[in-house]
């Protein structure tokens, strides 16, 4: 099979189950299991999984590995277990994650083996759900993303939104009720197969070096089916939002983060108790101290939301008048995260018997990535102050190359290398 034709092919399969489902919203699917072991399907789903890259599972099997075992025997083996129901989850691999305040993050590493079968069922149960979701939730969701949730959040905040919820949901992976969410699954799938496939992933615990854990609760963050289990789960929170909290005002979820933006104080405090009431429904609890409402009225409060800060600011007219607008920019975490990559990619003592070019080439990939994310209209004074730490950073470099002792010396001749050899810049 071509693997033009089995894109095309999943496409239309796809398009059909959503347009079925989107048709009646009563209506519960019982043959699934048979479309996830599809050539068309499994092939597809290793293509997808293969394009995320990430490591081997606690099998240690690798994305080369299947290369050199031939991708097409490999799919032929899971396509059999599957059939035969032979097929059983690994445990998930558990790595620790820095992040940028210096804690860790836990990140679950299924096999690649797991990753194909969640993504074939993925492809499966998908389209059924997303005729379901509703408009406010962006994230992990087909021809969505975070920069049309940040739009819809900037506007808000310029449409009158003075006061903002800025929610935190306290450990969402790991409080999600398995029960509740498969309830919620069920509402909409009664093949017992593909209940069985989920049950089975959410079962399947965590190995902590040697140690294997497995807890009632929970979905494992980093497994492929997990964004849309997440979604799932908090579909109930959109829904009753669009029944009982569209007076108070508007919500934007981008998985489990979530801010509502309100048109005054009494409507933000309102917000907040409607949306402490639903989680409790879905028993989850709001991070006490990261959950607060910000007064965005005088521009002496902002907050954070998919790593670009928000705060009222004043702008100019062409004309010369002023207005007050909601700024969008790398917040500060982002900033320092941002800053810790250029470090690394160009001042470490390792890249000193590299030249010029290569650094460029590689800095250019993250420049060209960060700056298709975070550019906005308001965010010229971040992305300058970006660049000059990068020629600064570049500075530093060469001098320690050059044997120099003043690390900040001909600032400006190297600026000029630089930009001649063709370094990208974040501010346009």
């Amino acid at each position: 099979m071509t693997t033009n034709n089995s894109k095309e092919k999943v496409r239309q399969l796809q398009n059909k189950l959503y347009l079925t489902a989107k048709k009646c919203s009563s209506r519960r699917f019982h043959a699934l299991y048979d479309k996830v072991y599809r050539e068309d399907v499994l092939l597809e789903a290793w293509k997808r999984v293969k394009a995320n890259q990430g490591s081997s599972g606690i099998d240690g099997i690798s994305i080369e590995d299947i290369g050199n075992i031939g991708v097409e025997k490999y799919l032929n083996e899971i396509q059999i277990e599957l059939i035969q129901g032979i097929y059983h989850p690994s445990p998930v691999k558990m790595v620790m994650i820095p992040k940028a305040d210096g804690s860790q993050r836990p990140l679950g590493i299924p096999t690649i083996k797991d990753r194909i079968v969640q993504m074939a069922t993925k492809i499966a149960i998908e389209p059924v759900f997303e005729a379901d979701f509703q408009d406010c939730s962006y994230g992990f969701r087909p021809k969505r993303s975070a920069k049309q949730a940040l739009e819809v959040v900037r506007k808000a905040c310029n449409n009158k939104g003075y006061y903002v919820v800025d929610a935190d949901i306290e450990k969402f992976f790991d409080n999600v009720n398995q029960d509740k969410l498969m309830k919620l699954v069920e509402q909409r799938i009664s093949d017992r197969r593909i209940l069985k496939l989920i049950k089975q992933w959410l079962k399947a615990g965590v190995l902590y070096g040697n140690i294997l854990e497995i807890s009632e609760l929970g979905t494992s963050q980093g497994s492929v089916i997990s964004p849309l289990l997440a979604n799932i789960y908090l579909n109930t929170l959109d829904r009753l939002w669009e029944k009982y909290g569209l007076t108070h005002g508007k919500l934007v979820r981008y998985a489990d983060d979530t801010v509502i933006i309100c048109k005054n104080k009494k409507s933000a405090n309102h917000a907040l108790t409607l949306l402490q009431y639903i989680m409790g429904k879905l028993d989850l609890k709001l991070h006490p101290i990261k959950t607060k409402v910000v007064c965005m009225w005088d521009g002496k409060e902002g907050f954070d939301f998919l790593g670009l800060h928000h705060r009222r600011m004043i702008s100019e007219t062409r004309s010369g008048g002023t207005f007050n607008e909601t700024f969008q920019y790398p917040s500060r975490k982002a900033m320092k995260k941002m800053k810790s990559v250029i470090k690394s990619n160009i001042n470490s003592r390792s890249l000193l018997v590299v030249n010029e070019e290569d650094l460029i080439k590689a800095m250019n990939l993250k420049i060209i990535g960060w700056r298709n994310y975070y550019q906005t209209k308001t965010d010229g004074k971040w992305m300058q102050a970006l660049d000059w730490y990068i020629i600064c950073t570049f500075t530093r470099w060469y001098n320690k190359k050059h044997q120099k002792r003043s690390y900040l010396s001909q600032v400006g001749k190297v600026r000029t290398i630089i930009y001649d050899k063709g370094l990208r810049k974040m501010s346009v």
